[in-house]
């Protein structure tokens, strides 16, 4: 059986696609440390803990596995650590990514999709977001986004490596079952937040800033569900394995979501209150920031399915089954 090379597949959007793609009927061989991850969260596939840097490791995962396509999550992603600690994010997610590249091609592996970011637009000029938009990452994390972009733009240039770069909007929800979710204690996003704060986990959400140019004055992001997304990566690995060129999509809703709509509809799912506080905007925050999503839908034949009341729903229900994060 030919397999898929999933890199920090033990990770939150990493064990959702994995669990998706093993119910497509494809065999998975998952890479990752564990540092951000967690072992159960991929179940019974076939596991390796280790370092996508290691080229050996790599080169011989893909020979025993029989691998013939990958997946590439593997990174650390706190923009604010990045900033702080900008070494450890050029050697991880740059050169890591680049010595996993490495160790692809030498095991003759020439099928990649890229797990990017909506971060590498920083302040975007318009909304919604165009796929051909002015680039302008505002914090290192972005950067090394960009700098993966660009790194495997090139191998398909002067390789017969060819990849997809889904740059991501704001993945929010937990599957169905509520066996996986985000874990809330390494993460920076918008709804764990919210989560915590309505069960009690953290004393009040903090929203940056009232006084933004958007129809409430609080931030609008485009929140998509993550299972939709995992269903985006399959249709990835599709175009690419029917012979599809190298292509970069946003992937989105294709509108946007201001944090008050976010706490009205948490307090409308669940029926509680979510103690929240005003505080002052941080730098770099854009008024809003959603996705154009007509290319992914165009060239995959994918859409969204699930709404914000899914996403709030499936969160909480996760999150109150699990709030130690796994």
């Amino acid at each position: 059986m030919k397999r898929t090379l999933i890199t920090g597949g033990a990770g939150y959007i990493g064990s959702i696609t994995t669990r998706l793609i093993r119910s497509t009927g494809r065999g998975v061989v998952v890479l990752d440390t564990l540092e951000n991850g967690h072992r159960k969260a991929v179940g019974d596939a076939p596991f390796v803990q280790g370092d996508i840097a290691d080229t050996d490791l790599v080169e011989k995962v893909c020979r025993e596995h029989n691998v013939d396509e990958v997946i590439h999550f593997a990174a650390y992603k706190a923009v604010g650590e990045s900033m702080e600690n900008p070494t450890k994010y050029f050697q991880n997610n740059v050169t890591g990514s680049q010595r996993l590249f490495d160790a692809l091609t030498r095991a003759g592996v020439n099928r990649v999709v890229f797990s990017s970011t909506a971060a590498v637009y920083g302040t975007p000029e318009r909304v919604p977001v165009r796929e051909t938009d002015v680039l302008n990452c505002e914090s290192v994390y972005a950067e090394t986004k960009l700098m993966i972009e660009r790194t495997l733009g090139w191998y398909s240039k002067t390789t017969d490596m060819r990849s997809v770069v889904l740059r991501y909007f704001n993945a929010a929800g937990a599957t169905e079952d509520s066996q996986l979710g985000e874990d809330w204690r390494h993460s920076q996003n918008l709804i764990p937040h919210v989560m915590k704060a309505l069960l009690g986990y953290a004393p009040s959400l903090k929203v940056f800033g009232n006084d933004f140019p958007t129809p409430d004055g609080t931030g609008v992001r485009d929140y998509i569900h993550v299972e939709d997304l995992a269903q985006a990566h399959v249709a990835a690995l599709d175009h690419l394995a029917r012979g599809g060129n190298s292509i970069t999509c946003n992937v989105g809703t294709g509108f946007g979501t201001s944090v008050m709509q976010i706490i009205e509809a948490t307090e409308r799912v669940t029926g509680k209150k979510v103690p929240y506080e005003v505080v002052e905007r941080r730098a770099g925050d854009p008024a809003e920031c959603y996705a154009d999503a007509s290319l992914i839908e165009k060239t995959f034949s994918w859409s969204p399915s699930k709404s914000l009341d899914d996403i709030i729903r499936t969160a909480y229900n996760w999150h109150s089954s699990h709030p130690q994060g796994h």
